[in-house]
């Protein structure tokens, strides 16, 4: 089975191109084998790249532990950046087919492996059902209490975490908080106590954000079913989500993740569109059965 090795802000994943490859008949097994950074190629996950009845292709997505999530902000420039370095589609618009339904994405060739990328995550989900959380009431979920973290312990004030929480869903739930600075906050060990609380039945992706000004933000993530990442584009969406809603940031903002920079934007009751970088790392063969 031949696959590309590609990443967006060094979020990277296996793709197999599934034009050309058959589909691997357990995809859910194959990710956690294949994306092993010492014993498989190495990355977030596994990404199939299939033919779509309603789009130019579909990305299905699998993290690292196997599990397969609906979305992958930084996996869909990568599909839209391979469809179209493959001739399947032409630069510009692209649409490919997700677990969040039909995204629409502007795809711009900047050399023989790489593009930037324009992407419409659509409109954000913000009602607590529809993320989900529970436990936090109805309507949105903006700087309440979170639960995760513990209601006495007050731990979080040494490294300068605020325990209030922010809930938005970009297809996919995320949780943020915010912080005087993102190096001292243990991400290794707030990340999977929040990810896996029962306040989250579906578990969650956490970011961890600090605020440089009203237009730039530095985040860290830990992504549901990967652990920390490098950089995560449906996160740094719904960070820009939460900005606007706790009044901390303008509908306008550059996120720089350890893997790189994003910019986001939230026009009034709109759509939130993220644009970043494609790129092609290697290509290699996984010996089948």
């Amino acid at each position: 089975m031949k696959f590309v090795k590609m990443h967006g802000a060094a979020n990277d994943y296996v793709y197999v191109d599934c034009f050309v490859e058959r589909p691997p008949a357990d995809p859910a097994t194959l990710a956690p084998v294949i994306a092993d950074r010492h014993r498989g190629v190495g990355g977030d996950g596994l990404v199939l790249v299939l033919p779509s009845n309603v789009a130019t292709a579909r990305m299905r997505m699998f993290n690292a532990d196997g599990s397969e999530s609906e979305m992958c902000g930084n996996g869909v420039r990568c599909v839209a950046h391979l469809v179209v370095s493959r001739g399947r589609a032409a630069a510009g618009p692209v649409t490919i087919e997700t677990g969040r339904g039909v995204l629409t994405l502007q795809v711009t060739p900047t050399g023989p492996r790489t593009s930037q990328v324009r992407v419409d995550m659509g409109e954000p989900l913000l009602d607590a059902a529809s993320i989900p959380v529970e436990g936090a009431g109805a309507g949105h979920v903006v700087d309440a209490a979170c639960a995760a973290l513990g209601g006495a312990e007050g731990w979080w004030s040494e490294c300068g975490l605020d325990p209030r929480m922010t809930c938005v869903s970009m297809g996919n739930p995320h949780v943020v908080l915010w912080c005087r600075d993102i190096a001292r906050v243990p991400l290794e060990s707030v990340g999977p106590r929040i990810e896996t609380h029962p306040s989250f039945p579906r578990r969650v992706n956490v970011h961890v954000v600090e605020v440089v000004s009203p237009t730039h933000v530095r985040m860290r993530t830990w992504e549901r079913g990967s652990g920390i990442t490098m950089a995560c584009g449906t996160g740094a969406s719904a960070v820009c989500v939460a900005g606007v809603l706790g009044g901390r940031t303008a509908r306008v903002i550059d996120a720089d993740l350890p893997g790189g920079r994003l910019r986001l934007e939230w026009p009034e009751g709109g759509h939130v569109f993220m644009t970043g970088p494609a790129e092609e790392v290697f290509q290699g063969e996984w010996p089948e059965g």
